[in-house]
């Protein structure tokens, strides 16, 4: 227990529930964007409900908003089953079947490859149920300015499924935290929708999934919005640099691996391409997190040392202000595309590959959470402790271990 926890002033709100099965006062679940891989943050959460853990903050972009929204949109008990009805939904036999019966017949990663590409083929013509569907006539056939003329999809279908799927008004609550990040296309600057200071509708949902030039952009309050994941495709810095003085466990579910084998084709310069650009540089961020918080740590100490004229100042004031004596496990869960998962993955809605994605990532969080050192405290004031129990040891940066420890 830090030692100055009793002088805290900011606190979550008294109505949030405690998140069980960890000593943390607050449990933050991150979702990224990455389209039809987006089944997999399902099965993290489906696994972390199995062991009694349920967060008080989720924020997301892109696929990562729609599955945030479902979460805290319903109460504990249907969250899952609404994840899985709304999976069912988008994977509903886009292309007729003809995948999986192939499937049935052929084995192997390269004929599994032809297979995916054939399902995504079918999803670029018919569109995806309760998502988006083509536009006719197309773009280039529509008056200028118009969202017909600036997208080659209509994701009006999408509003009805959030519509049916989430309950906004428990949204707006605030009985957990919601966050979600759009771009302003007019200013170019990113921009997040969150439930303390906004109040949620499905514009907001939409904003943060309209990827150009596939979907249109979103108004949102006079203001036009395109995807997240343009500017940046995790809201872990929005976590991070929100203070709120609570021991806070962060989740944060990777769908693209920022780390790669080097191309060696075309079709593979392709997939590597949107593995960094959508990639969250997790890494650089905690880094970056763990510096500061170990000046934090610093100055409380000589804070504690310092005499009382000294601490009156405007200076010493300032600096105790943006001290955060909470300690942080920042877990990262990246998901590892199989060899015969092309750059189509992100596109790729098969009841088959949704399945293998909602599969992995339950195994995924079931193998986490199986470290108890996860959901305990850093045993130093103001740590920082982060952990990835997904990535293999071989692609970790050299020198630094599956648990990385400051104080």
């Amino acid at each position: 227990m830090t030692p100055n926890r009793a002088k805290r002033a900011v606190r979550a709100p008294a109505e949030r529930p405690k998140p069980s099965a960890t000593a943390f006062e607050s449990v933050a679940l991150l979702l990224q964007g990455g389209g039809a891989l987006g089944a997999y943050q399902a099965g993290v959460y489906e696994a972390l409900l199995e062991h009694g853990i349920e967060p008080t903050w989720i924020a997301g972009i892109s696929i990562g908003a729609i599955n945030s929204a479902i979460i805290a949109g319903n109460p504990v008990e249907a969250r899952v089953a609404k994840l899985r009805a709304f999976w069912e939904l988008v994977s509903d036999a886009g292309d007729g079947g003809v995948s999986a019966w192939w499937g049935s017949l052929l084995r192997g990663d390269r004929a599994r490859g032809w297979i995916n590409q054939l399902a995504a083929g079918a999803i670029i013509s018919k569109g995806v149920p309760g998502f988006f569907s083509p536009r006719f006539p197309p773009p280039y056939l529509c008056a200028n300015g118009s969202a017909a003329a600036t997208s080659w999809y209509d994701s009006s279908a999408l509003r009805t499924t959030l519509e049916r799927l989430v309950d906004f008004d428990r949204i707006n609550a605030k009985t957990t935290r919601f966050s979600i990040g759009a771009v302003n296309i007019r200013t170019g600057n990113f921009a997040y929708f969150d439930n303390e200071t906004d109040t949620i509708r499905p514009d907001h949902v939409m904003a943060s999934g309209a990827l150009p030039p596939a979907f249109p952009a979103v108004e949102v309050d006079g203001e036009l919005y395109w995807d997240g994941g343009m500017v940046s495709n995790t809201p872990l810095d929005w976590v991070l640099s929100a203070r709120s003085d609570l021991d806070t466990l962060v989740l944060q579910v990777d769908l693209w691996s920022a780390r790669g084998e080097v191309p060696r084709d075309l079709a593979q310069v392709a997939v590597r391409m949107k593995e960094i650009q959508y990639s969250s540089r997790t890494r650089a961020a905690t880094d970056e997190f763990r510096r500061v918080q170990k000046l934090r740590a610093a100055f409380n100490e000589l804070l504690a040392q310092m005499p009382d004229e000294l601490k009156a100042t405007p200076q010493a004031k300032l600096l105790a202000e943006a001290s955060d004596p909470a300690v942080y496990n920042i877990v990262q869960l990246v998901y590892r595309s199989p060899t015969y998962e092309g750059q189509s993955k992100d596109y790729e809605f098969s009841r088959r590959t949704m399945e293998e994605h909602w599969r992995a990532g339950h195994r995924d969080a079931v193998k986490t959470l199986s470290h108890p050192e996860v959901l305990a405290l850093p045993t130093t004031p103001h740590g920082v402790q982060v952990f990835d129990f997904t990535t293999p040891a071989v692609e970790q940066t050299p020198a630094k271990s599956l648990k990385d420890t400051i104080s």
